[in-house]
């Protein structure tokens, strides 16, 4: 699949494998990471990729996965299988807690059941055998020795051999002690020779004193004997340790006998608890590349959104380099050749290999550092030709070692091949390399290959800019602060910008116009024309930056005024409510008031004043319920209205709110600022406050942005929070230093498993007022804590 062999190492895929073999914590986890290979079965590497993602959503959001201990099972279970044989004690101990783990690591999934799917395939129809661990347990104990109670015979055992032990230590202390009165000894306290206990006597003593001389000193002045009855005693203690040892064997090799029918358990336990360490190395590798599963396609297609190589990812994080430009590119079946231009050092290369080592890593079951909305297909061929593989031995040049590259992609591409070409045609004279190149470039156009290839080469440039499913592309350059942007842009080709490079680098200017009038005045023209497109080039990426920006702001403005049109709405609908409820009431009591009155003139039997007291009290009780209209005010708001301008402060009638002119649009219509929120509303709505009034506002709004601005703390702490406590709070503390003006924000999130970091920070960049945010200084704390800056 892969041509030829080496192009993998080339790619930068076995620097990947080794880093996620740091994080494996088992041998086999390693195992299996070294055989990672790029798969080209699309419900396969589907399955691979959804087992990685779930893991890494179980690390960033779930509780920690049981696994504290991954000793390797197989081996162990090899040698259990063998008749006769014994497994030591450390050996069962290994054994009981890599079996705890995996039930524990069972019952974890069991209990959440459906919400790691692809995950619980790994130990699907795999039980929980206790019987194994219970076995075990009544003969290790947790220290991983045997327990002196696994047998009868070994408790009696063990207890004789304590009690013989302390019988001899009292007899020798007592002839040592003899020994000391009689002063026989030497300087020094009971020393042990050969395993056993000795007292050290003087040489001209040691006839005085019965027993087995095990050593002397160097001088010869001093030797270790044992005593006589001591030595009996000791041999007694010998013989019973060599009894017990028998005895622990025979239990052991009991043990191993019974474990022996469940040995192939154990190896599906030994590949569970491999898999598992394996899937969990992926996961938190993509936690540190901020990886993300892209979507799959059965065509033979590339589009990666927001990707960034893996490895200058990590650097740029170690070293502190400003962050990665990030790489848009799409292959598909109309543009199925991408032809990269541009300056050396520009990012042709690092654009190219990009492509090549995130097709791999997704065949080969990893997320990605990209957007979701990536979509890759699957190859079955990966053709690369990268480098310069010159060898002494096959008598093969730069160049010829080129040539039987090609010659190999000729021959056995097809429309599922993806082929990567670096330089494409240098390594001879530009003159014949330059047609060769065309004309290999030409038949892996027609066998319909995908690819990436990059190029200094005219001839290239004008062929793909007139044939079909060859599209030109170039790294956008700066041709006035002479640096490349690392962006790449599709359409154009790219100058080289060798004379532009020279003149910076400071090559003496008299070179420089010998060079260009050696050069033809076709190729001058065309890499004038070139480095022109660049500069129109950057102008509109640079003004398609800023639409975009302005995209972003003109959505939140329509989000926060659909919000005030339905927070209005909800008010008005409210205040109708009410407003019903009260004539309700009114009307009701207004009957009631009605009742009253005529019965009350009823009563007084129409006495005229009498009757004119009751109708008096009937109109008062009227017109408490009646709203005089200002005519006056009406008149006064008219005349006033005219005049309002940007900054005016106005009154809106309707909802008898202050706000101020933010801008006079056609049709009488004004945008006003609510705080933070915007509205639209009609001239003859609003009032224009003045004097008094307006002060009184202008005061009130100063007074409580002050109030703001003085309880505000520039600091937010979120260590130890959970993911959407944190940015929840977060997100208030940010809203409320736009709204006060604030210039920063200083947040502590701590290092860890830089888990918090990537969220919080990916959530900076979505924020609209964060113009850019970076690390606090290493000796202050570092990536633990960042900085948001408030534009």
């Amino acid at each position: 699949m892969i041509f030829p062999k080496n192009a993998i190492d080339k790619l930068g895929f076995i620097e990947i494998k080794d880093l996620i073999k740091d994080k494996c914590l088992s041998e086999s986890g390693k195992e299996m990471v070294e055989r990672i290979q790029p798969q080209v079965k699309l419900e396969q590497i589907d399955r691979f990729l959804r087992q990685t993602q779930e893991f890494k959503d179980l690390l960033i959001n779930d509780a920690p996965l049981p696994v504290d201990h991954l000793y390797p099972i197989k081996p162990l279970a090899e040698k259990a299988r063998v008749e006769g044989s014994f497994l030591a004690e450390e050996e069962f101990h290994r054994i009981l807690l890599s079996l705890r783990t995996v039930y524990a690591v069972i019952r974890y999934f069991n209990d959440r059941e459906g919400q790691y799917v692809h995950l619980e395939l790994l130990f699907e129809h795999l039980p929980i055998e206790t019987k194994i661990i219970r076995q075990i347990e009544a003969v290790i104990d947790d220290r991983g020795k045997m327990k002196d109670n696994a047998s009868r015979l070994l408790l009696d055992l063990t207890q004789q051999i304590l009690k013989s032990e302390q019988e001899a230590r009292k007899r020798i202390d007592q002839v040592f002690k003899q020994a000391q009165n009689n002063g026989w000894t030497a300087d020094g306290n009971l020393t042990i020779r050969d395993g056993r206990l000795c007292i050290p006597i003087l040489a001209e003593n040691k006839r005085k004193l019965k027993g087995f001389i095990h050593d002397e000193s160097a001088t010869g002045q001093t030797a270790y004997i044992e005593p006589e009855e001591v030595f009996h005693l000791n041999n007694k203690v010998r013989d019973l340790a060599f009894e017990r040892r028998r005895e622990v064997i025979r239990i052991l090799t009991e043990l191993t006998t019974e474990l022996r029918p469940h040995v192939p358990l154990l190896l599906a336990y030994h590949g569970l608890l491999s898999k598992l360490d394996f899937v969990r190395a992926k996961a938190l590798f993509a936690i540190d590349m901020e990886a993300e599963m892209p979507e799959l396609s059965k065509e033979a297609e590339i589009n990666l959104v927001n990707a960034r190589h893996p490895l200058l990812l990590i650097n740029a994080r170690k070293e502190n380099h400003p962050p990665v430009v990030p790489l848009n590119i799409k292959i598909d079946k109309e543009d199925r050749v991408i032809l990269v231009s541009g300056p050396n050092a520009g990012g042709k290369s690092v654009c190219m290999k990009t492509v090549g080592l995130l097709q791999l890593m997704v065949q080969s079951g990893l997320l990605i550092p990209a957007e979701v909305t990536s979509k890759l297909g699957v190859f079955r061929q990966i053709f690369a030709d990268i480098g310069d593989d010159q060898s002494i031995e096959s008598d093969l040049s730069t160049y010829s070692a080129h040539l039987s590259k090609m010659k190999h992609f000729t021959e056995f591409a097809n429309a599922r091949t993806l082929v990567l070409i670096d330089e494409f045609g240098t390594g001879t004279d530009p003159l014949f390399g330059g047609p060769i190149a065309e004309a290999v470039l030409e038949v892996l156009n027609k066998k319909e290959v995908r690819g990436v290839i990059t190029t200094h080469y005219s001839n290239l440039k004008v062929f793909a800019s007139n044939t079909a499913g060859l599209e030109n592309a170039s790294m956008l350059f700066d041709n006035v602060a002479m640096r490349p942007l690392y962006i790449l842009q599709v359409g154009k080709p790219g100058s080289s910008y060798a004379f532009e490079i020279a003149q910076k680098i400071g090559l003496n200017k008299e070179i420089l116009h010998a060079a260009k009038d050696k050069i033809g005045t076709r190729q001058k023209k065309v890499d004038t024309l070139l480095v022109d497109l660049e500069r129109d080039k950057k102008e509109i990426y640079d003004t398609k930056t800023a639409i975009a920006m302005r995209e972003r702001e003109l959505e939140r403005l329509k989000i926060e005024y659909e919000s005030l049109q339905g927070y209005l709405e909800e008010n008005k609908k409210q205040i109708i409510r009410e407003a019903k409820e009260e004539a309700r009431q009114i009307l009701k009591s207004a009957n009631k008031l009605i009742e009253n009155t005529v019965a009350e003139i009823k009563s007084v039997q129409a006495d005229k004043d009498k009757t004119k007291e009751i109708r008096r009290r009937l109109h008062a009780e009227v017109d408490k319920h009646t709203e005089k209209k200002p005519v006056a005010k009406q008149v006064a708001i008219a005349e006033v209205d005219v005049s309002i301008k940007v900054g005016d402060w106005v009154k809106i009638l309707d909802a008898d709110t202050e706000a101020q002119v933010i801008e006079v649009s056609k049709g009488n219509n004004l945008i006003l600022a609510l705080g933070e929120l915007r509205t639209v509303v009609k001239k003859n709505k609003v009032v224009k406050l003045q004097g008094k009034e307006k002060a009184k506002v202008i005061k009130k709004h100063k007074t409580i942005s002050t109030e703001s601005a003085a309880d505000f703390q520039p600091e937010l702490d979120v260590r130890g929070m959970r993911t959407e406590d944190a940015l929840r709070q977060l997100e208030t503390v940010l809203d409320r230093a736009v709204m006060i003006g604030y210039p920063s924000l200083k947040i502590l999130h701590g290092r860890g498993d830089g888990i918090l970091r990537k969220f919080i920070r990916d959530y900076l960049r979505k924020y609209s007022h964060v113009s850019h945010f970076e690390d606090e200084h290493a000796d202050r704390g570092g990536d633990g804590i960042t900085y948001a800056y408030i534009q």
